[in-house]
């Protein structure tokens, strides 16, 4: 049982344990008992971990308040995806892209394809693949990478070997099979 009502409120506030309650009744019964007094070097002790306790407290609230941003800045950006979405696009026309080194498929009418292979339009991650004009596609991945799965418009960044008999001949990216 605590002895003092400081000690109360040190075990209230979460600033010490039971153990170290019992530590600083038998310092307080050794220090009457011979007379020295420590009241300086527990009060320093107190104050200690008080301070490293706010520290780690401000740490953990940097951290959720940077994960909350992090997951509002996503809600976000799928609701503009949602919201400016290109309607009607279904076709007989399989378009194949890669997700997550997956190859992914999407069946769109010829003039969906015809803006994806000109560029002015692009895939997007969403919960079923969404199709969405370059401009904003451009300000979401300003905002977060991960949405935008395929952009006509990126370089190509493929290297070929000098001694590749076919470097000379061009591959056409809207090739159909």
């Amino acid at each position: 049982m605590v002895k003092n009502a400081l000690q109360a409120q040190l075990l209230k506030a979460g600033l010490v344990d039971s153990k170290k309650a019992k530590k600083i009744t038998k310092q307080a019964q050794h220090e009457q008992r011979t007379g020295q007094d420590h009241k300086a070097s527990l009060i320093a002790d107190i104050e200690k971990t008080q301070q490293s306790k706010q520290q780690k407290d401000l740490e953990l609230n940097a951290e959720k308040q940077k994960q909350l941003e992090q997951r509002t800045l996503k809600a976000n950006i799928q609701q503009m995806i949602q919201q400016h979405k290109i309607e009607k696009t279904e076709g007989e026309i399989a378009y194949q892209f890669i997700d997550e080194q997956k190859i992914k498929k999407i069946y769109i009418n010829q003039q969906v394809y015809n803006a994806l292979v000109a560029g002015s339009l692009v895939v997007a991650k969403a919960t079923p693949y969404v199709l969405l004009a370059t401009a904003l596609a451009e300000r979401i991945e300003q905002k977060m990478e991960g949405f935008i799965l395929w952009n006509k418009s990126e370089e190509n960044t493929q290297t070929t070997d000098e001694n590749d008999p076919y470097a000379a001949y061009a591959i056409p990216d809207d090739l159909m099979w």
